[in-house]
């Protein structure tokens, strides 16, 4: 990658504010302003070039300098205007994608199929370049569509006022011109912004039948920023939630990343079960949401997603493995309880289900299998824990993936799962109690779950905590007399039986 470093004084000199004279003593003459546009100059808006990142001040200048138009767009300008610090940054330009390579050289890469881009790497920051994209009135650059009017190739070029009524809501119309620091809005994104409201660019319905995951996006910033829906945004997404079956699995994951780990989870699902739109997602979990006695399942929802939240405020990390163990953990149990009425054992039941279960999602939001095993293993781990015979509970304790259950299992007792179930009330405490205990303090722990475990009123049916029928001990067998002799290899191995 190509240092910054000797781009320093040039970014420094691009930083200064005001509009400098050129050697003849005149002012830089600022462009012509776009039709449909309102042009707000730098002493009428609090955006600075001090708050833009150095990488993203480079391909500004970098463009610009060539000749190009080049506009910092989108959720920068947004999140500068209201004084939050973005979390990447997005250039619009009229230079197309070999152009803008060829500018950048081997710090740039084209990315995508439906509409190519340019990622331009500095170090850790990339700053993602984006032609301006066209109507595609022509018939040689017409938009490859779907018969639902989804959007399925859309490499179409135009110019910069095509490009402004391409984007989806007005809070993200507002383009930053690096040539006089001025602010071009196009759809007076400014005042929605100022009055909290989101508002979409057109017609919503026909805008979400073009691309639906606008639907979602819809709800992420109204949930992120705190803002109000406008009333037709709102309106036009229950005709249009089935759509959503139409757009790509794995794309529909990475939004849900971003509704549930970027620290609003618990408003984003306020706002997805408000719209409908977490029953087009998940509708086997919304199904056993709305029963009168999921009271324990929406509380286990709830506190997952504010912890997610109060994790990513805290700044620690956060796993979509554990998130939507979190999400489907109810829709599991009554898949499992359904399996287990039809006579299945109580451990096939449990695999069954969780099999069903990611088998369904990936016609909605299919779960990469990175995070699909995690998952499986925080819910298979889920039985153990109630054996804490043996050596059991020090094989669970080196377990690669106890703490992510541990986690879970104290994360249903707060939800209250086990209120019915007094034998199982104080069994996150034991657990708790056992990892700090020393060698004998984890004898005497043991003991004591020993004699709980053969009190007469301990559960000898199904548990429905977890659906696990407690097994009869089976006897060991004697060896027999005729059992081979063990080898040298069993004897260094440790493998083979001793005499």
């Amino acid at each position: 990658m190509v240092s910054l470093k000797r781009f320093t004084d040039e970014v420094l000199q691009s930083a200064i504010e005001t509009p400098q004279p050129d050697p003849e003593g005149t002012m830089v003459v600022a462009p012509a302003v776009p039709v449909g546009a309102r042009r707000i100059p730098r002493e009428e808006h609090c955006l600075s070039r001090r708050q833009i990142s150095s990488g993203a001040l480079q391909v500004l200048n970098t463009l610009h300098q060539a000749g190009h138009q080049a506009y910092l767009v989108g959720g920068s300008v947004r999140d500068l205007l209201l004084g939050r610090e973005p979390k990447d940054y997005d250039v619009a330009t009229d230079a197309r994608p070999e152009q803008v390579r060829k500018l950048f050289r081997r710090n740039a890469r084209l990315i995508g199929r439906r509409f190519i881009l340019v990622h331009v790497q500095f170090g850790p920051e990339i700053v993602e370049v984006a032609t301006f994209r066209g109507q595609g009135e022509s018939a040689e650059e017409t938009s490859e569509r779907s018969a639902s009017g989804r959007i399925l190739a859309d490499n179409v070029y135009g110019s910069l006022e095509e490009d402004a009524g391409r984007r989806d809501f007005t809070a993200n119309a507002l383009y930053y011109n690096i040539a006089d620091r001025s602010i071009l809005d196009f759809a007076d994104g400014l005042t929605d912004l100022q009055a909290g409201r989101l508002r979409m660019i057109g017609d919503p319905e026909q805008r979400y039948r073009e691309d639906p995951v606008r639907m979602l996006r819809a709800v992420r910033f109204a949930a992120k920023l705190g803002f109000q829906m406008d009333a037709a945004v709102e309106a036009a997404i229950a005709p249009c939630r089935d759509l959503l079956l139409e757009v790509p699995s794995a794309r529909l994951f990475e939004e849900t990343i971003k509704l549930f780990l970027t620290g609003h989870a618990q408003s984003s699902f306020d706002l997805l079960r408000r719209t409908g739109l977490f029953a087009a997602l998940f509708p086997q979990l919304d199904r056993v949401l709305d029963a009168a006695d999921a009271e324990s399942a929406r509380e286990l929802l709830r506190l997952a997603l504010e912890g997610t939240d109060q994790r990513v405020l805290l700044g620690k990390s956060v796993t979509p493995a554990f998130l939507f163990a979190a999400l489907l953990w109810s829709a599991l149990q009554a898949q499992r309880q359904h399996l287990e009425a039809q006579d299945k054992p109580a451990n096939v039941a449990l695999q069954q289900a969780a099999a069903e279960l990611l088998e369904e999602s990936r016609g909605r939001v299919a779960i990469p299998r990175r995070f699909a095993l995690p998952m499986r293993e925080i819910w298979d781990l889920q039985p153990r824990f109630t054996r804490r015979g043996g050596r059991r509970p020090y094989a669970l304790l080196a377990h690669p993936r106890f703490r992510a259950a541990f986690d879970f299992l104290l994360l249903r007792q707060q939800s209250g799962e086990f209120v019915d179930h007094p034998e199982l009330a104080g069994l996150g405490t034991w657990w708790t109690e056992f990892q700090e205990a020393d060698s004998e303090g984890r004898k005497a722990l043991m003991e004591q779950a020993r004699r709980e475990d053969a009190a007469p009123e301990a559960p000898l049916g199904p548990l429905p905590s977890n659906g696990l029928r407690r097994r009869p001990r089976r006897r060991r067998r004697k060896p027999s007399r005729l059992a081979r002799v063990p080898s040298a290899a069993d004897d260094a191995s440790g493998n083979g039986t001793t005499g």
